[in-house]
């Protein structure tokens, strides 16, 4: 082998391995979360902030993301490879060594909270942090394995980007960032139960006590159906107490409706292919809400 080809072969060896670094922080799950925490960098201020802030705020909470990501691999890695979902991540099929995940998540774990603390102050780097801590400590590795309410509960870790870019900008929490929290947390209950639903018999040989495996599939769906209703509810709260107006009223209305639909025919079908669509829509529901409410922001200036 030429000197040209063993060097094509190391560059692609170290690409890969940085593919899979990256990929063990879970990037989808992470610009969804990121997205969440924009329209807080707005709300409630005269301006927008400089995009050197917003890159560190948005990086420290990128940060811890991938901290809690890497973390909940090293804990489940015995789990996962229990269900087709998740035995092809990185820890599972014995790619990466558990130890260097585990160091991984760890340093980023450091890394957010040095960030957070230096662009926002003590408060920013101290909800990182307990991000990091809930997700792990409480939802991956007592909330999980022993309730049906894991992921009601835990959901609460996958909310807090509004939080953190409160505390970043102001030093303090505003009702509105409460509010987009709040949204995040109860769309989080139908989101989840959506895979739960299709995919319960992997969760029952991973051992995890999801929602259809203990109360059925059909009652799981009448709970789905509950949280929908209060998501769409909360989602009109910004109206009154976060300064939106009429574009996110439309948006807000127009989608909720969507994700309600989703939500009722799953209910009226009850098949794998509806409960899929709901988890599909769920996504794009969420997406697309805060979406609308970046638009109404910059529209409004």
């Amino acid at each position: 082998m030429n000197t040209a080809s063993i060097s094509a072969a190391a560059e692609q060896s170290f690409m890969d391995r940085v593919r899979l670094y990256v990929d063990i922080t879970r990037p989808r799950v992470i610009a969804l979360v990121l997205f969440t925490g924009l329209p807080v960098l707005k709300l409630g201020q005269d301006q927008w902030p400089s995009l050197w802030a917003s890159f560190w705020i948005l990086l420290g909470t990128a940060l811890a993301g991938g901290a809690s990501s890497a973390l909940n691999a090293y804990f489940e890695r015995e789990s996962d490879a229990r269900m087709a979902r998740t035995r092809r991540r990185p820890l599972p099929a014995a790619i990466l060594v558990p130890r260097t995940v585990l160091w991984y998540g760890l340093i980023q774990t450091v890394l957010s909270t040095v960030v957070l603390y230096a662009v926002g102050g003590a408060l920013a780097a101290l909800v990182g942090l307990g991000t990091i801590v809930f997700y792990v400590g409480v939802y991956t590795m007592w909330l999980k394995p022993r309730t049906p309410q894991n992921i009601v509960i835990g959901g609460a870790a996958g909310a807090t980007a509004p939080l953190i870019a409160s505390a970043a900008m102001t030093g303090t929490i505003t009702t509105g960032a409460w509010i987009l929290f709040a949204i995040v947390f109860v769309w989080t209950p139908p989101h989840f139960w959506a895979i739960a639903l299709y995919r319960k018999e992997e969760y029952a040989n991973a051992g995890f006590p999801m929602m259809p495996l203990v109360v059925g599939d059909q009652p799981t769906r009448w709970r789905s159906l509950a949280y929908t209703i209060v998501t769409i509810a909360v989602s009109l709260l910004p109206l009154f107490m976060a300064g939106l107006g009429v574009w996110y009223a439309i948006a807000a209305v127009g989608l909720g409706l969507w994700f309600l639909w989703s939500v009722v025919r799953s209910m009226i079908h009850q098949t794998v292919e509806a409960d899929r669509n709901v988890f599909k829509v769920s996504i794009s529901y969420l997406t697309l809400l805060y979406l609308s409410m970046l638009f109404d922001l910059i529209i409004a200036g």
